[in-house]
């Protein structure tokens, strides 16, 4: 095992924060596991959370090669600053970690399908890494939806989707957030691996994902 590629079901669903925890909980169970992050646009902050909490410290240009300074897709991100999606940075630097290091927990930028060029989505990125996905699902009223979307992408694309992780990144619950994870484990059968409080400091390291591992 590589690594993991980590989606979520839209922009700001808490990608970096449950990543950051199972970077935390990889390296608590022995197994020193580092971030990635093929392309940031605005904030590096994402990338440099990811470089705080992997196992191994690592320059900011190696946890993210391609950094675009508007905060939108990398497909607009690019074409407002004139420069071109570097694809091959991207999967290269990915290659290289996977090749020194025996865990890359690498997350995408924004939601599964996001334009990196008019021919290449964050989906096609992945499809390249080959490995298994974690699909982080902001735990809200429409969730259901747009887990069944994505995950029947990922499967289109031909990928396993190795779990869910609900993220609840406010404090208060309402009935949505309550139910969804009933919801999900009576309509498809991908496992939830954890349910992510808000504010949540630390995270037990899924079985699945410690065996896999190891």
């Amino acid at each position: 095992m590589a690594g993991y590629f980590i989606t979520g079901t839209s922009t700001e669903v808490g990608k970096t924060f449950v990543t950051t925890l199972l970077l935390r909980s990889f390296h608590a169970a022995g197994i020193p596991a580092v971030g990635y992050k093929p392309v940031a646009c605005g904030s590096r902050e994402d990338a440099e959370a990811l470089q705080a909490a992997s196992a191994i410290n690592l320059p900011l240009e190696t946890i993210n090669p391609l950094h675009f300074r508007m905060p939108a897709a990398p497909m607009t991100a690019a074409l407002l600053e004139n420069r071109p999606v570097d694809w091959d940075a991207m999967l290269g630097g990915a290659q290289r970690l996977a090749r020194e290091h025996p865990m890359i927990l690498c997350e995408g930028a924004g939601g599964w399908m996001v334009p990196l060029t008019a021919e290449r989505t964050m989906a096609d990125f992945a499809v390249a890494l080959g490995w298994p996905v974690l699909l982080v699902v902001d735990n809200r009223l429409g969730a259901l939806n747009h887990t069944l979307l994505t995950l029947e992408s990922i499967a289109h694309h031909g990928l396993i989707c190795q779990g869910l992780l609900l993220n609840h990144p406010q404090e208060e619950r309402d009935a949505a957030s309550i139910s969804n994870a009933a919801m999900l484990k009576q309509i498809t059968e991908i496992p939830i691996l954890a349910e992510v409080m808000h504010d949540q400091a630390t995270l037990d390291l899924p079985d699945v994902l410690r065996v896999s591992a190891t």
